[in-house]
């Protein structure tokens, strides 16, 4: 199987969509990349053990992509491993009243993992700019001050919601969060294939709603917010990683050996010692035990 090299998707310049491929050939069947993706998912449950008991780090994994782009799948595959006390996912829905009262970023802070812990967020703080970028109505909902038309949602809006969430990611990483960024990179027409799908298999109607086909109506406005918006917040402490996702095992091992590759240059992540005292008399202990 191929090796691949995580830089090969990660941001780090002005790029466009239409040019980045959403499919890639790691060069092995599914059963291969599926053995792979359980090794280094191994590897990554080990390493959260490490990092729930050093307490001075934590990790935010944060997936976006469109309809039917595998969120949930790949959520489900690559954290499989982890222990659940170390893991928190959000699943971020539209709004609801209580958040609406605070700032669009609020929700998301208090969602923010504990140090020690990793937490994944299913859609993220980037709707704010492209659900509502798509949709700016929705933006009247916020009943910000400054904002009471449609004609106040203009450029220099997002530019100052782009800055904002910059300074967010900024100042969490500055605390101690490991920020990942990860788009699922879609096709039209592989979209097209899994909206039958769930059309075609009674198990999977319940997944399917009439205003899919009416978002996918405006993909190529979603894929010019998706461009805009990760042109612009793809930082060196905030990475953004634009992942192929037109077959699912392939872009589930791309994420889960980007998130291993990146932590373990993180050196200073080890098992707390123990207190001297009590390692010095660590044969002591293990005679009460065995004498008990």
């Amino acid at each position: 199987m191929k090796k691949i090299d995580i830089k090969d998707f990660k941001i780090t310049e002005q790029f466009q969509l239409k040019n980045v491929s959403t499919s890639f050939d790691l060069d092995a069947d599914k059963k291969k990349i599926e053995k792979e993706l359980e090794e280094v998912r191994e590897d990554l449950g080990d390493f959260q053990n490490k990092i729930y008991a050093h307490g001075k780090y934590a990790v935010l994994v944060c997936i976006q992509g469109m309809d039917t782009a595998g969120k949930d799948s790949l959520i489900r595959e690559v954290f499989k491993d982890f222990n659940s006390r170390g893991v928190v996912v959000h699943s971020f829905k539209v709004p609801t009243d209580l958040e609406k009262k605070h700032d669009y970023l609020w929700r998301h802070y208090i969602a923010l993992p504990a140090r020690g812990k990793f937490g994944v967020f299913n859609r993220t703080h980037y709707e704010n700019v492209l659900v509502t970028r798509v949709h700016p109505e929705f933006i009247l909902g916020e009943n910000l001050p400054d904002v009471n038309t449609l004609e106040d949602i203009n450029e220099a809006f997002w530019e100052k919601r782009f800055e904002e969430i910059n300074n967010f990611e900024k100042h969490i990483a500055e605390n101690g969060t490991i920020i990942f960024k990860f788009f699922l990179h879609l096709s039209k027409d592989e979209q097209k294939n899994r909206l039958l799908r769930r059309l075609d298999k009674p198990e999977k109607n319940w997944k399917f709603s009439p205003s899919d086909l009416e978002e996918r109506k405006l993909w190529d406005t979603y894929q010019a917010c998706y461009e805009d918006a990760i042109n612009k917040t793809s930082k060196f402490h905030a990475p953004w990683y634009i992942v192929p996702a037109d077959d699912k095992p392939t872009a589930r091992y791309i994420v889960a050996r980007t998130l291993y590759d990146t932590l373990i240059t993180y050196t200073d992540i080890k098992e707390p010692r123990l207190d001297p005292e009590i390692e010095a008399n660590l044969d002591d202990y293990r005679e009460q035990l065995n004498n008990d």
